[in-house]
């Protein structure tokens, strides 16, 4: 499929082409369930925002300009629609990857043919990133399941949630900062080693 085949199907969209937008629907709908499942973790709940962002592209499309992409401009759609659902339901869930730094992995677990018991750490780990980030403000939980899982630009994500560039950028640091330390209070993460300076000063 080729970018130019996507603009096709949304300019016969927005002029009311039912077949096209379903094309949309078809080319997006994994991605966006995947996002609204991770920001609300329960499938019904993610199902249900999935059905109420493509809803709303259908019905606000005639007022797409095509200022963003369509996928960062369907992202917010959904965004908005998991923020919508949790606040009417009163729930706060969220869910996580394995990566809290753009420069290094979080985790150091080799990609060959992991053993069984490195599996179960594995699991563990994620289990226990997502009950820290489940203990986020949802600010900071958005941010992060954008940048860490869906490997938005900041620039993308400041479109996704209508923020200032610096807005997001802050949240992030300020978010891995956040989830760092409930990790590390838990037991769960290990702080980084000591540096050299750090040990001559602890000599004396």
């Amino acid at each position: 499929m080729t970018d130019k085949q996507e603009q096709n199907w949304i300019d016969a969209a927005r002029q009311g082409d039912q077949e096209a937008f379903a094309q949309l629907v078809r080319l997006y709908e994994k991605r966006v369930y995947a996002l609204t499942l991770r920001m609300c973790k329960n499938p019904a709940d993610a199902e249900e925002a999935a059905q109420e962002a493509f809803l709303a592209a259908w019905q606000g499309l005639v007022f797409f300009r095509g200022e963003s992409s369509f996928s960062t401009w369907l992202y917010r759609l959904a965004s908005n629609a998991c923020v919508d659902l949790l606040r009417r339901e009163g729930r706060h869930r969220s869910a996580a990857g394995p990566s809290l730094n753009d420069d290094e992995a979080a985790v150091d677990v080799a990609d060959d043919a992991p053993s069984p018991h490195a599996l179960a750490e594995r699991a563990e780990l994620r289990q226990q990133i997502e009950a820290g980030l489940s203990a986020l403000p949802e600010e900071y939980r958005q941010v992060l399941i954008l940048r860490e899982m869906h490997q938005q630009s900041y620039d993308e994500i400041a479109e996704i949630l209508s923020l200032d560039l610096g807005t997001v950028k802050s949240r992030i640091n300020r978010g891995r900062k956040r989830l760092r330390k409930i990790l590390l209070d838990s037991g769960n993460f290990s702080a980084p080693p000591a540096s050299k300076e750090a040990e001559k000063e602890g000599c004396k």
